[in-house]
């Protein structure tokens, strides 16, 4: 795969089951084919703290638009408006960054290029891949409730979303559907990013051969980008809303 593929191909709350490993039982308990098995728990008004705020499930009140100097609502309008992703309003851990709006203003565009491309044209399936290897890589349960069933709408398997899910190493993956060199390349490259003092040679080369050097870069951002969000959730203690689904097991 070129940088081109990447840059311009490449940020359902129940489970998948799946025939070749992944088992959902009556209760909802998933069981895997290693043996691993966990309950996805649905979240309730008793498990929120009580300095959470109702309209932003964070340490922190929702910001009204109203309440804002024009610089503030400038960079307000740059998040929510009809065209955005938070067109019905502020929500989850960009609704903290209005907090800052100078940073809020800077960060979400950049965010939405992470994401999506330029043009909107990232490949969706690759970019969720690497938000929730980053996700279990920073044990965010936010994120990778977030962001699983968005994987799973992307065309990530499910047997590659349970391999991230129990954080297995890639030398234990076997043959997979769908996990080909640019997607073991990808989720080498994240893990090791988070995890390690630098990237290794061996991870930079095959990431610099197989998405070229914008495409790593761009990796890097993506995953830059998700640990600022990370830093957000737990500053902000930003909780998943009561009737959520936590679908990220402790770490094995």
């Amino acid at each position: 795969m070129t940088l081109r593929l990447f840059v311009l191909a490449l940020c359902l709350p129940a489970l998948a089951a799946c025939d070749s490993g992944v088992v959902v039982d009556a209760a909802g308990a998933v069981a895997t084919a290693q043996g691993e098995t966990f309950t996805p728990r649905v979240v309730t008004r008793e498990d929120i703290p009580p300095d959470i705020h109702e309209d932003s499930w964070a340490r922190l009140p929702r910001i009204a638009r109203e309440s804002l100097d024009a610089d503030g609502q400038r960079a307000y309008d740059v998040i929510v408006h009809p065209d955005s992703r938070y067109a019905t309003g502020l929500r989850g851990p960009i609704g903290m960054w209005m907090y800052s709006p100078p940073m809020a203003e800077h960060l979400f565009p950049a965010s939405t290029y992470l994401r999506f491309g330029a043009d909107g044209n990232r490949d969706q399936r690759l970019a969720e891949l690497a938000i929730l290897t980053a996700a279990r890589a920073l044990d965010s349960q936010y994120e990778w409730s977030a962001h699983e069933p968005l994987g799973l709408s992307a065309g990530l398997e499910a047997e590659i979303i349970d391999l991230l899910r129990w954080d297995t190493p890639l030398a234990e993956a076997g043959e997979l559907p769908g996990l080909n060199e640019p997607e073991r390349t990808l989720i080498r490259v994240v893990r090791e990013l988070i995890r390690e003092p630098k990237l290794s040679r061996d991870a930079f080369e095959a990431a610099q051969r197989i998405f070229g050097n914008q495409g790593l870069m761009d990796i890097a951002g993506l995953i830059g980008h998700y640990t600022t969000v990370n830093y957000t959730l737990k500053a902000f203690d930003v909780q998943r809303p009561p009737g959520s689904r936590l679908t990220l097991p402790p770490r094995p």
